[in-house]
């Protein structure tokens, strides 16, 4: 598994505060196992994140694949309403809330073994994913992570949909959502991406949906599992869910948490402004694809600096 640089957590924390940090690879100091139901196959599946060595990425080993499942672009099959990854017909449903926490954390090395078609939906968020991964520690491995860095504008349309990535500084998100609903209507946010903001920010936003397309979604063998347990439900006027939003924008933000999952199959954290309108999966996964074709957008570094988390716990 390779060594480890391994920090007590107050010693981090005071350095994190007071220093910037050579951005190294991190993977996870011990397993962490989650159980759960599906949102759309309705199937329960346990799920166990393991440590790896470093320049490994994020693997998935299904129960009865062939062959282990890369997370990247070229590994994505479906986007309808989740983004499912598969290698020889094996396929792994709904990725997008684990890779956003795995992202908005920086874990770049892990295995992901389960015994299910699909990542447990648990409440919708990433919330439970980022305490469990918290919760376990992660280690800082000996070896520095590339980033992409936008040099150049790039803008990609695909119908409604329009993602921009321009030159910056650091790693800045802007989101707008449109939706014909009283709750939601127009909003927009940004969003500068780091672990502390992260956590709180977006992580806990949950996975959103309306009541009168529920009945729909099972007609197509989606949804199964779904509940007011695991998704915001709204009618033609009101949020459905007893406990109410998390956040008043909490829609736009979960539309946000998973511009993030799927851009992180790109297979690099993004040094840029990406400014994303009205996308859903297969518009961003598009875009994951249609830049890394841009090469004379973006350059690979690695000596990027980054401020640390400060309020983490490091094994």
């Amino acid at each position: 598994m390779g060594k480890y640089f391994k920090y007590s957590h107050l010693h981090l924390a005071h350095t994190l505060h007071n220093t910037l940090m050579m951005r190294y690879q991190r993977t996870l100091e011990k397993e962490v196992l989650v159980r759960g139901v599906g949102l759309h196959t309705g199937d329960q599946a346990a799920m166990l994140l393991k440590p790896a060595p470093k320049d490994t990425g994020i693997i998935f080993f299904a129960k009865g694949g062939e062959a282990p499942i890369n997370a990247n672009v070229n590994a994505v099959c479906d986007t309808a309403f989740s983004t499912t990854l598969g290698m020889n017909g094996t396929k792994v449903k709904t990725v997008e809330h684990l890779l956003a926490a795995l992202s908005g954390l920086g874990i770049d090395n892990l295995y992901v073994e389960i015994d299910g078609p699909e990542v447990p939906i648990l409440d919708g968020s990433s919330k439970h994913f980022v305490d469990s991964i918290v919760d376990a520690g992660i280690a800082i491995q000996p070896s520095k992570r590339p980033y992409l860095k936008i040099i150049k504008p790039f803008v990609f349309k695909d119908g409604d949909a329009e993602i921009t990535a321009l030159p910056y500084e650091g790693r800045r998100i802007s989101y707008r959502i449109f939706y014909p609903h009283r709750l939601l209507g127009k909003q927009e946010m940004t969003f500068e991406c780091g672990e502390d903001l992260f956590i709180k920010e977006i992580a806990p936003a949950r996975t959103f949906g309306f009541l009168k397309d529920v009945q729909y979604l099972r007609t197509l063998g989606l949804a199964k599992g779904g509940s007011l347990e695991n998704a915001v439900i709204l009618n033609d006027t009101e949020v459905l869910n007893a406990s109410g939003l998390r956040f008043k924008d909490e829609f736009l933000r979960h539309k946000l948490l998973d511009f993030i999952g799927d851009l992180s199959l790109m297979g690099f954290p993004v040094e840029g402004h990406m400014k994303a309108s009205r996308t859903g999966h297969t518009s961003n996964l598009k875009f994951a694809k249609a830049l890394l074709a841009a090469s004379d957008c973006w350059k690979i570094a690695y000596d990027r600096i980054e401020h640390g988390p400060a309020d983490l716990k490091y094994a």
